[in-house]
């Protein structure tokens, strides 16, 4: 299993628009953030985790040429805005399966009403085969275990991956991890969580509680992920317990 992490910034990405602090201002390729997403490789496919509205330019710098299913973990706009870019994947391969929660469904059949209309004419349609998660599933090669985290008043779906040696778990956007849910998440290789900021927040755990949940779930090894531009790269590192990394755009693990 091979990791490669296509983006590891919020939703506003990084640098921000409009801002000079030293972070966005930062001349270290660390801290250019694009909007997050995994791409993960077993078995000669290739499956994505979220799809954001960076996901062309993602792609491209990946010389990413096949694409065999893509998961989602919920309908905010920097998650699933780059849906239509899987068309040019279409035109080589036809549809492609897309797996989400059937609250993601519902949302994505909304906000991308002209893919599931019949009445839409003229421009490329992406083609989709729509995938409820309704419990644990296989694509590419993996077992994939699906958990339920806690975003605002929201949920978010968190997975875990295993190749039947390794075992890789993703959560993102989320402020609280339920019970039911940590034990999903024992006996990581490697574990890939959300941390926001220093401060707290309301719907993102902040580095504090971030790292309060690695020390709970004692993975392999931790990489943080959805970083705001609160977080300087080179300022942090430093001061992470060991085993601990702040992911950064184009950041591959093999496992």
């Amino acid at each position: 299993m091979r990791i490669t992490f296509l983006g590891t910034g919020t939703s506003t990405g990084i640098p921000m628009i409009g801002c000079d602090c030293i972070t966005c201002s930062s001349n270290d390729p660390r801290d250019k953030r694009l909007r997050t997403g995994l791409l993960i490789e077993n078995d000669g496919m290739r499956l994505i985790v979220d799809i954001s509205v960076d996901f062309r330019q993602q792609a491209l710098r990946e010389h990413l040429h096949r694409l065999d299913a893509v998961l989602i973990t919920h309908c905010h706009a920097d998650h699933v805005f780059g849906l239509d870019d899987i068309r040019p994947f279409n035109f080589r391969q036809g549809p492609i399966p897309v797996y989400g929660s059937e609250t993601t469904w519902k949302y994505l059949r909304q906000v991308f009403s002209y893919i599931f209309e019949s009445k839409h004419i003229g421009g490329g349609l992406p083609q989709l085969i729509p995938q409820t998660i309704d419990g644990e599933f296989e694509v590419c090669g993996l077992r994939v275990t699906p958990f339920d985290v806690i975003h605002g008043n929201g949920k978010v779906t968190g997975f875990r991956f295993s190749d039947g040696n390794k075992d890789v778990a993703f959560v993102t956007d989320c402020n609280m991890i339920p019970e039911e849910s940590l034990h999903k998440m024992r006996d990581l290789d490697l574990l890939i969580i959300d941390a926001l900021r220093y401060k707290p927040h309301p719907t993102h755990l902040h580095l504090e509680q971030s790292l309060a949940y690695i020390k709970d779930l004692k993975p392999g090894r931790a990489l943080l992920t959805h970083i705001g531009h609160d977080i300087k790269f080179s300022d942090a590192s430093p001061h992470l317990p060991y085993g601990v990394d702040l992911a950064y755009d184009g950041l591959k693990i093999e496992l």
